[in-house]
């Protein structure tokens, strides 16, 4: 059977091709989305911070995005670190050698920076919309940090220092006892799920706080771990995971 060979076609995100390239994520629309669009203007600000969008140049999520530490808007401290905020292949490209070569991109880049390494968020039972902890263990990654409620800080020490979560991050508790999101706008996704618990909430009457998370300063002082979402009920961390369903928001509301 003959091999296809890798497309190597990658682009990264600048501030002059922004305005134009897909942005490879779940959201197909051909029309302006709004969660697409408040990621892009997201990415604009961000990018020239060193934060680093990587994808193959076609319509479907083939794609690596991280960013500096200390400019990443995630509760975790360390120096001189990248944080890796999502490595996701999707479809048909997956199990075809992408990952792995996105993966190696962001580990030279690290090197050629200098950087003493790089971390991600993961968790003792793979979470959905986490990268891939079982494949970032085959490069490196171990466990350097752990909540009390089963996240993970995996890291790839170049040098032995090692990031951690901050402190604030192991609260998991705020003084609102209602439905509280956490959120901000680098996932498209996000806008889709506001809408979700917004008209499940309004049709029984449940009451919800939407925080957005629109600082650096406000996601590096998070009661929880993030990576662009977070969900609280009766003051206590549940989840970070973004696709909030009916059935899961009920199973939530009934704790």
């Amino acid at each position: 059977m003959e091999t296809v060979p890798l497309n190597t076609d990658f682009v990264n995100l600048t501030t002059g091709n922004l305005p134009d390239e897909h942005l490879s994520c779940i959201i197909r629309s051909k029309k302006p989305h709004q969660g697409v669009e408040a990621k892009r203007q997201w990415l604009s600000d961000r990018l020239k911070e060193g934060h680093v969008f990587r994808k193959l140049n076609v319509k479907e999520a083939v794609f690596i995005e991280y960013a500096p530490l200390e400019t990443a808007w995630v509760p975790v401290t360390g120096n001189n670190y990248y944080y890796l905020y999502c490595l996701w292949v999707s479809g048909s490209y997956k199990g075809k050698g992408y990952g792995k070569s996105l993966m190696e991109y962001c580990i030279s880049d690290a090197r050629e920076k200098g950087k003493s390494g790089i971390c991600m968020l993961g968790a003792k039972k793979q979470k959905a919309w986490l990268t891939d902890q079982s494949f970032a263990q085959k490069y490196g990654f171990e466990i350097v940090d752990t909540t009390d409620n089963g996240y993970e800080l995996f890291a790839l020490s170049f040098d032995g220092t090692t990031p951690a979560f901050a402190q604030n991050a192991k609260s998991l508790k705020i003084e609102n006892k209602e439905l509280t999101i956490y959120y901000d706008v680098q996932c498209p996704y996000v806008c889709q799920s506001i809408e979700v618990v917004r008209q499940y909430c309004e049709a029984n009457d449940v009451p919800v706080s939407f925080i957005q998370v629109d600082t650096l300063q406000k996601a590096k002082d998070l009661p929880c771990v993030f990576n662009n979402w977070a969900v609280f009920y009766k003051g206590s961390f549940e989840t970070v995971n973004l696709l909030l369903d009916v059935e899961y928001i009920k199973r939530i509301l009934k704790k």
